[in-house]
């Protein structure tokens, strides 16, 4: 029995042994997990995600290679602040300082006739008493400001010789932007003349440093050409020019294709210069080469506002009538146009005079044909341009005599029944009307009828071939007011309403966004649209709706300019809420900023607006000094736009 009580108190005794054992063994594993978890997430919340934190019973370790002392001495003591510093064991190491990139040393040099100034970063071992030596004789009198700043590294590869052939640069542009860098200039200055220009660069290339790049730059004004004069010729030796001249580089290429359209090969000489009559000579003058091209040869010179076109022999006086009727009509005011036809050919009367009218599925009008006068002449294109509103009219009439009585009336009256074709040709004769096309009216083949017989009298003979298209008609083919949503989700997918930082002033390059949303718009009548305005974060709620709200109405504003019927339309700012992305970002913000449009359903006329909802969610504001700062926030809500 006395045996047995032993054997009990002894089993107890080892299970209770064992339990302490394993639950000691507990404990130390949760304290293991909990301090490397802490010290783990205090390390990342602080950017130190590079240290590796591993636990040894009590003991926290930390590895990994931090990039500087100060670095691995600030990841010691974040650990600390998450467990006993005497815990915390260092097997950290510290990356090699000679890895380490050197910065990058630039020179920004800049003279004038205010003096010269120097700002950027140099070696530490650059001789600064050579250098301000020869930018003060080079200044003379004027004042030299000095912002260089240094660094205690190495000279790197190529920087001494960049910054003598600068220095050498500086003395001999007295107005000039030279930037500096290892084995690197580039040089943009202004000389006085063609003359200087070359001889700067000249010098410039004479004393080039082996193993520098140097990218120079030199502007001089541009000579005076008089008279003003290019000469184009096309005959059977091919396209060539007696005499060229430019105003701008865009004009010089635009002369340039107009000339390799008309059979130009090679490089073209056409300088540029001071004189031009017209900024539209690049215009008049590539006109011209076009029109000599169409005539099949011939010869064209431009001196100053005067135009004489020359065709060749033999060229068909129709055809000659039709081209240069077209120049004539293209060409800019100022231009004066007189055309030749050497040798006229023998053509006969044949036939009766006519005029075209076309209309093209692109929306181009063409005019051409016989009109009575100058007078007839500006009235068809001013009656041309009342009836086909916003499209491009392109003119090629003649001026002609002798024309049968009333033709101006038949001209005008083929002009209107253009009009009511979305795309066709008009024929007018002195004993005929032709009128064919496509139309969106299902009525428009009786409406013309009924226009000609009354501008023409009962007896009046045409022909009319028009056909119908329900894609063209404006009534069948209006969308419902979600397609209009959804075209204006198109139009603006991958480009933004933006607005001018901390303002209501829609951005420049954000007009064309205004332009085709007006146009979705005025297609889509009676719609009853919200034109809601958000912003980020930033800044204080109350400020944020504010800006929003102006910003919304700054959009209602633009699009009643552009004569969308606006008064079914509600502007609504609604501030920072609704956020699309994470204020936390740049580019999340850069998202929140918007302006949305969204139908007003009907019946929602009860419901709170955005500003009552921004109202009922405000809440007070901080302290004066955090009202301060987060209106210098809100001041720059917009900044990435």
């Amino acid at each position: 029995m006395r045996l047995k009580s032993i054997a009990t108190v002894a089993v107890t005794f080892v299970l209770a042994a064992l339990l302490s054992v394993i639950g000691a063994r507990a404990a130390v594993s949760v304290v293991e997990d909990r301090s490397v978890i802490a010290v783990r997430e205090a390390l990342t919340d602080e950017g130190q995600a590079w240290v590796e934190v591993l636990g040894d019973g009590l003991q926290v370790i930390l590895e990994g290679e931090a990039p500087s002392e100060a670095v691995r001495f600030r990841s010691i003591t974040i650990a600390g602040t998450q467990v006993d510093a005497s815990r915390v064991i260092d097997n950290m190491s510290v990356a090699d300082p000679d890895r380490i990139e050197p910065p990058e040393f630039v020179i920004e040099m800049l003279r004038n006739d205010s003096g010269i100034s120097l700002i950027g970063l140099v070696p530490a071992n650059t001789d600064r008493e050579d250098v301000a030596a020869r930018i003060a004789a080079a200044a003379e009198d004027m004042p030299v400001t000095d912002l260089l700043e240094t660094a205690d590294h190495p000279v790197p590869e190529g920087w001494d010789r960049a910054l003598e052939h600068a220095l050498t640069a500086l003395e001999l542009l007295p107005r000039s932007k030279i930037s500096v860098t290892p084995g690197h200039v580039d040089i943009i200055a202004n000389a006085d003349s063609p003359e200087a220009k070359a001889r700067l660069e000249t010098r410039l290339n004479q004393r080039l440093p082996q193993g520098v790049e140097v990218a120079i730059e030199i502007s001089a004004p541009r000579p005076v050409i008089t008279p003003f004069t290019t000469r184009f010729i096309l005959d059977d030796s091919g396209a060539r020019f007696d005499a060229c001249a430019a105003d701008t580089d865009r004009a010089q290429a635009r002369i340039a294709a107009a000339a390799t359209s008309a059979g130009f090969e090679g490089e073209i000489n056409c300088p540029l210069g001071l004189g031009t009559p017209s900024r539209s000579w690049s215009d008049a003058v590539s006109r011209s080469i076009l029109a000599v091209n169409d005539l099949g040869g011939g010869t064209v010179t431009v001196s100053d506002a005067d135009v004489l076109l020359v065709a060749r022999e033999g060229t068909e006086q129709g055809e000659f009538d039709r081209i240069v009727g077209e120049l004539e009509n293209s060409l800019p005011d100022v231009f004066a146009l007189e055309a030749v036809l050497p040798v006229a050919p023998d053509v006969s009367e044949e036939g009766p005079p006519q005029f075209t009218a076309t209309r093209s599925p692109e929306g181009l009008v063409q005019l051409r044909g016989r009109v009575e006068d100058d007078l007839m002449n500006t009235t068809a294109q001013n009656y041309a341009r009342a009836r086909f509103v916003g499209s491009e009219i392109t003119m090629g009439t003649r001026i002609a005599e002798e024309l049968p009585q009333g033709w101006s009336v038949r001209v005008l009256a083929g002009i209107q029944a253009l009009s009511e074709l979305s795309h066709g040709s008009v024929v007018v004769e002195p004993d005929s009307v032709d009128v064919r096309g496509v139309s969106g009216n299902q009525e428009a083949s009786g409406d013309i009828s009924r226009m000609l017989i009354e501008k023409l009298g009962q007896d009046a003979d045409f022909e009319i071939d028009v056909t119908y298209e329900e894609s063209l008609d404006p009534i069948a083919a209006l969308p419902t007011p979600e397609e209009c949503l959804q075209q204006i989700g198109v139009v603006s997918a991958g480009r933004k309403i933006t607005f001018e930082p901390g303002s209501d002033d829609i951005t420049g390059e954000s007009q064309a966004v205004v332009d085709d949303i007006a146009e979705i718009l005025r297609r889509c009548p009676d719609l009853r649209v919200e034109v809601a305005g958000y912003t980020d974060s930033q800044g204080r709620e109350e400020m944020n709706q504010e800006l929003s709200q102006r910003r919304a109405e700054a959009v209602l504003a633009a699009l009643r300019v552009r004569r969308v019927p606006v008064a079914s339309f509600d502007a609504v700012g609604y501030g920072e809420v609704d956020p699309i992305a994470d204020n936390d970002t740049a580019e999340g913000r850069e998202a929140n900023r918007r302006i949305e449009f969204r139908l007003i359903e009907p019946g929602s006329d009860e419901e709170p607006t955005g500003l009552e909802q921004v109202e009922d969610e405000a809440t007070d504001d901080g302290d004066a000094a955090e009202g301060e700062d987060d209106t210098a926030a809100d001041d720059q809500d917009g900044d990435d736009e």
